[in-house]
């Protein structure tokens, strides 16, 4: 191996391609965009936007870890809600279940695991 096999990207400049509907989206208007920039089985690094708004959410087969870049946020589950701005890290673990509360356009650095097998 060698740095040609070295993946990066500017993530806070990045093109991350056009808006789509968010799929799972509570309220009007929430569009989303994406791109991976590196992929091995079971394992996924990519960065994700959101625009304003509420959707549900669901880790039913991976483990997802992010470090937020940009914009300001609420996760919410049965237990409770916290509140996420740039510069902080979540894991949302599988199994988890909640609601995302958009409240600025969120940019975002993921890591998916898949829970293989």
């Amino acid at each position: 191996m060698d740095i040609t096999q070295i993946a990066s990207i500017a993530t806070l400049d990045a093109d991350l391609g056009e808006w789509a509907p968010k799929p799972t989206a509570l309220t009007d208007g929430v569009r989303e965009r994406s791109v991976a920039i590196w992929e091995t089985p079971g394992i996924e690094v990519g960065l994700w936007e959101c625009t304003p708004g509420s959707f549900s959410s669901r880790r039913d087969t991976f483990t997802e870890s992010c470090v937020v870049l940009a914009g300001r946020f609420t996760i919410e589950d049965s237990a409770g809600s916290i509140d996420y701005r740039a510069g902080d890290v979540l894991v949302t673990p599988m199994g988890w279940v909640g609601t995302w509360h958009v409240h600025e356009t969120v940019r975002k650095v993921y890591v998916i695991n898949e829970h293989l097998g």
